[in-house]
């Protein structure tokens, strides 16, 4: 399932990138080139803010992690409720993994598509 969600992601980044160029070359005055890479700069750049944002949640998120692993340790509870938070902690950080993947995966593409764009605006 993690894998599917990694090809979703990159299917949709590459369609975006894809449409981007295809949008870029379309069109014929460096006018509307130029107004359509900055209106694209600017997407990137409010996509990018909320991938770093993301970073520090994933932070926050992986300290919560490494506190309810040593509270469980000092928590004298049975075993079965001892799995059961392994189970959970375990799961969450893998969901934190994945989701910091697929943020170094939009990051990578929002690259691309910036020096794309930065391509196009110099280039005549």
């Amino acid at each position: 399932m993690t894998f599917l969600s990694y090809f979703n992601r990159f299917i949709s980044n590459f369609v975006f990138l894809a449409l981007v160029y295809y949008s870029l070359n379309l069109m014929e005055k460096y006018q509307q080139r130029f107004i359509l890479a900055v209106l694209v700069l600017v997407y990137c750049a409010l996509h990018a803010v909320t991938a770093f944002r993301s970073f520090y949640f994933y932070q926050r998120i992986e300290r919560l992690e490494l506190e309810a692993r040593r509270l469980g340790g000092v928590v004298g509870s049975g075993p079965s409720e001892t799995a059961a938070r392994k189970i959970i902690i375990g799961d969450v950080a893998s969901l934190r993994r994945s989701g910091e993947m697929k943020t170094y995966m939009d990051l990578m593409f929002l690259t691309m598509i910036v020096l794309l764009c930065i391509a196009k605006i110099v280039t005549e």
